[in-house]
């Protein structure tokens, strides 16, 4: 008997039809004898109707009260989902955040999880029922509901999955798998079987919307094995997984691109010592991630300083940039326009020329760099985002399609 984590997204439970499908699929592993805890998500389109409601209320709402109206969500598809289970003659319960003590940090919006009490939970498993537990949604310290930021239920699920030492947490959503890039644009994307932690935390941070990176962290952090699936078909999906021998023999295994980002640059400030300090740490007390960073050369004794954040964040960003009179830019422009396009894979830990190779995709096809990030197993660009599509299809070609050549 194996203990497993189910995670069910928005579109699996977009309707009652689709509920029930989840049931019946539920109730088949837990006739295999699988002990089952199933986390779910709000019904597809749900949290945006209650973001657009909380809008019409206010422009800028709270954010507490922000989140105790977004976790609503999860409540209606977890309760759903239960009553559905029972109805095939199944005891099943449901668990909101509070009933699991799911604590999290008091960054509203975008809460992460600090720890989980899975004793009822496993009191309930005991005694023969099927675990159905809201996604999304904890409690800070002072007992006030969070919420983990967009995709937030596969973080609840593989936490969920930590917790209780469970065998596999499968993320069931609208797509069969993680690909080599976005079969939107490019038709020869490929289905990857299995994929390292590493490599999926950098597609998840570089765009690819399969997983959320919160999630991948906490499964590489405590060896939950993740099995990415379609929740339309029984078709095997990716696993994401401890990084084997086998992994390292590709140069790169995917293809990202994110138009999240937008860019902002500082210019002609005074190039001192703690100038980086004073500029990123209060963006990051606004709990604004900052991703890439470009510091010009200095030129009579002032510098430009360019770094990108989520579009989402952006206008917070500048109005906390504009409010640091000490740092004495004399200007500030966004350009909330652009495209971030990565390739990714372990191989390239043992292969020189990737980067330049990349570069050289990207000239031929007359697509300019406007930023370059790099790690061990990543090289990451910024280009207009009219030339998305374009830089992703050569570079697919380039290092997927043309693989076998290398």
């Amino acid at each position: 008997m194996a203990l497993v984590v189910q995670k069910y997204g928005g579109t699996s439970v977009a309707s009652v039809d689709r509920i029930k499908n989840v049931a019946r699929r539920v109730a088949a592993a837990k006739a295999r004898g699988d002990d089952l805890v199933v986390v779910v998500s709000a019904m597809a389109g749900e949290t945006n109707r209650l973001v657009a409601l909380a809008q019409e209320i206010c422009d800028l709402p709270d954010e507490r009260e922000r989140d105790v109206l977004l976790a609503s969500g999860e409540q209606v598809s977890t309760a759903l989902l239960a009553l559905a289970i029972r109805s095939l003659g199944h005891k099943a319960r449901s668990f909101l955040a509070h009933q699991m003590r799911i604590r999290t940090d008091n960054a509203y919006g975008k809460a992460r999880i600090k720890s989980i009490d899975a004793s009822r939970v496993r009191q309930s498993l005991r005694g023969g029922e099927i675990v159905v537990v809201a996604g999304f949604q904890g409690l800070d310290e002072e007992d006030n509901i969070t919420t983990l930021g967009r995709g937030g239920s596969d973080t609840s699920a593989v936490a969920v999955a930590a917790a209780l030492g469970a065998d596999s947490c499968e993320i069931y959503t609208d797509v069969d798998g993680v690909y080599t890039t976005d079969p939107n644009i490019c038709p020869t994307a490929r289905k990857i079987g299995r994929i390292s932690y590493e490599e999926m935390i950098e597609m998840a941070s570089m765009g690819a919307k399969v997983l959320q990176i919160r999630s991948v962290e906490l499964g590489m952090k405590f060896k939950v094995p993740i099995h990415v699936r379609s929740s339309f078909n029984e078709a095997e999906g990716t696993w994401v997984v401890e990084e084997d021998d086998t992994m390292d023999a590709l140069l790169v295994s995917g293809v990202t691109y994110d138009k999240d980002e937008a860019k902002i640059t500082l210019l002609g400030v005074p190039d001192r010592p703690g100038l980086a300090a004073q500029i990123f740490g209060p963006i990051a007390e606004a709990n604004v991630v900052v991703d890439m960073i470009i510091q010009n050369a200095s030129a009579a004794g002032t510098t430009d300083l360019t770094f990108t954040v989520p579009k989402a964040d952006y206008k917070k960003a500048v109005a906390v940039v504009e409010g640091l009179q000490s740092i004495q830019a004399k200007g500030i422009t966004v350009d909330p326009k652009i495209a971030k396009i990565s390739i990714i894979g372990v191989g390239m830990r043992t292969h020189a020329g990737v980067a330049a190779r990349m570069f050289k995709v990207l000239s031929r096809e007359k697509i300019n760099i406007e930023m370059i990030s790099t790690s061990e197993i990543k090289v990451s660009v910024v280009i207009d985002e009219k030339q998305t599509e374009q830089a992703v299809k050569a570079l697919h070609q380039e290092f997927i399609e043309n693989q076998a050549a290398l």
